[in-house]
């Protein structure tokens, strides 16, 4: 839940702290002293674009920043939550809390911050989305959008794994249906790049190179053209070191001249003398290995020159593949690696064609039934939807009313890029959430046409369809933190105790705060936080206890803060929404 906000120099507030509790806050105030700050304060945590012109006057930075406390959230919600701390290196506070950031410049960019770690904003968007859910007057007019009342119906219908399974079979029709047209109309040009690689593949199997045989050749050369000179230094080496007897009869090889040195210091009865006798010996017997290595090489070495021609005609065969394909033999056996692969994939013969379609068929009927299999599991829950936000716009006063939800499969259109057949023998269109299309209706009275939503629903109806909808999708996001700004616009009266009474029943489940003007509203809360003007044209956020919730709900009520009788009424209020809440 959201422990606390801290918001400096943002509109009119210059500086204030608000805690949140468990349960139901409102939020009320004098029409511009700057209540709906908070609310912007918290898109901005939730990854908003960052508006320069809301940092106050004479401030270089607007700064908002929230205190999250996860102990009481799901086990899949801690786990994503953690998954994010992880990979962007953040850090939980002392007390286990998540500190979120947002700094707003009044020049130059904004800057988000999460467990004291510099992230994208697009972060904060993950992060907390699994913890906020904002509701104001542009997130009802989102809720007309086709794509926005899909998503509720699915949400209420718990479709996640049949969604998931249809998108993976959709994906793999997609991709198979895409190297059916590609190849298709591409016959001509692949049968050709095949027949270019075919002989690529056959010229360099022919010189058949062995990895990093064109940096062996080049050694192997050096030396062969150095024969002569190696021949003469190696047997030189070998004489010196190892050849008993020189040509003037005196002995004076390496190995001679160590044994005999060793030896005499054998021969000498001192501990100092035979450790460097030992010396000698180890010395002696690295000579002697060394004196039969340059032997085996002496040996290796060709007779004659004809060993360079061979040498170099190699060379020659390598640098023609070399030329052509890759700047070295390593890279020459890569490129055909790579070649075999993409000949394996360009195989345009009509038996190819035939499987591949053959293919395209069957992943097709395969998401034609995970299509069909989602969308009677979304008309069936439709109709579930459909009663209970009826039933609660009932409570909210709208006895009247009546709410539908249709679902209607989306037609192909001529140039579609996913046009799927059914086994009905109609063809619709295969979108990444399915192939249906979720239409909300609404009429204020009963018997008369119920028409879409955007069309039927004036702002205060529409107030009162977001907090149904949201009340009856409570269930399905148990822990988190709902805000309302101003849901109840438009409505006051008896309608208004109803949206007071919907509101602290949801606040069973969850944290809400509720940003309002209505009393009716305010008297259900739990804690009443209040922003009002501290002089200097600047804002404060204060938490009222009783004796103040009383003046604040007179004043709220009409002006009448001070006066007995307005007082009496706030009074009267609190009292039945405390009594309602403990009867409900």
């Amino acid at each position: 839940m959201l422990a606390e906000i801290r918001i400096e120099s943002l509109g009119a507030i210059s500086a204030a702290i608000a805690e949140f509790d468990r349960g139901l806050t409102v939020l009320t105030g004098e029409t511009g002293t700057g209540k709906t700050m908070v609310v912007t304060g918290l898109h901005l945590l939730g990854g908003a674009r960052a508006d320069a012109t809301r940092v106050r006057s004479g401030a270089e930075r607007a700064v908002v920043e929230g205190r999250f406390a996860t102990a009481e959230l799901d086990d899949a919600t801690a786990a994503k939550i953690d998954e994010i701390l992880d990979s962007s290196g953040a850090d939980r506070d002392d007390d286990g809390s998540i500190i979120a950031l947002r700094t707003v410049s009044r020049e130059g960019p904004s800057r988000a911050y999460l467990g004291g770690r510099s992230v994208p904003a697009k972060s904060l968007t993950t992060f907390t989305t699994g913890l906020l859910a904002l509701h104001g007057q542009n997130d009802q007019l989102r809720l007309m959008r086709p794509e926005e009342q899909r998503a509720a119906l699915d949400r209420f219908a718990g479709v996640d794994t049949k969604l998931e399974r249809y998108r993976k079979l959709r994906d793999q029709w997609q991709v198979a249906r895409r190297d059916l047209v590609d190849r298709t109309n591409r016959a001509r040009e692949l049968a050709q790049e095949a027949d270019r690689l075919k002989f690529a593949l056959t010229e360099i199997d022919g010189v058949d190179p062995a990895p990093g045989e064109d940096e062996t050749l080049v050694a192997d050369i050096r030396r062969l053209s150095e024969l002569d000179a190696l021949r003469e230094a190696v047997a030189g080496a070998r004489v010196n070191l190892s050849v008993d007897e020189l040509a003037d009869g005196e002995p004076h090889s390496a190995t001679d001249t160590l044994g005999r040195a060793a030896a005499l210091l054998q021969s000498a009865d001192d501990p100092a003398l035979g450790a460097l006798a030992r010396q000698l010996t180890e010395a002696l017997t690295v000579v002697g290995d060394v004196a039969r290595e340059l032997g085996d090489f002496l040996g290796e070495l060709p007779d004659d020159a004809s060993a360079l021609e061979t040498k170099l005609a190699r060379q020659a065969e390598l640098r023609s593949l070399t030329r052509k394909y890759a700047a070295d033999v390593n890279g020459v056996l890569a490129w055909a690696k790579q070649s075999r692969e993409r000949l394996a994939q360009l195989d345009v013969s009509e038996d190819a064609l035939a499987g591949l379609g053959r293919r395209v068929d069957e992943l097709a009927g395969q998401v034609s039934t995970a299509a069909l299999e989602l969308s009677r599991v979304r008309t069936k829950a439709a109709k579930g939807l459909a009663k209970a936000i009826t039933a609660e716009l009932t409570g909210l006063a709208m006895t009247h009313a009546d709410f539908t939800v249709a679902v209607s499969l989306m037609p192909a259109r001529d140039d579609d890029s996913a046009p799927l057949r059914l086994p009905s023998g109609e063809t619709v269109h295969a979108g990444s959430e399915g192939i249906d299309l979720v239409d909300f209706g609404f009429t204020a009275h009963r018997g008369t046409d119920v028409l879409p939503l955007n069309k039927s629903a004036s702002g205060g109806e529409l107030s009162r369809v977001m907090l149904a909808l949201e009340v009856v999708l409570a269930a399905s996001a148990e822990g988190t933190t709902m805000v309302f700004d101003e849901v109840d616009a438009g409505v006051g009266g008896r309608a208004a105790v109803q949206i007071g009474r919907r509101l602290a029943r949801l606040a069973r489940s969850h944290q809400v705060i509720v940003v309002t003007h209505l009393p009716q509203v305010a008297a259900y809360a739990d804690s009443h936080l209040v922003v009002d003007s501290a002089g200097n044209g600047t804002s404060e956020v204060r938490r009222l206890d009783t004796e103040q919730r009383v003046g604040e709900l007179a004043r709220m009520l009409a002006g009448l803060g001070e006066s007995d009788t307005g007082r009496a009424h706030a009074r009267e209020l609190l009292e039945a929404a405390r009594s309602d809440k403990e009867i409900s």
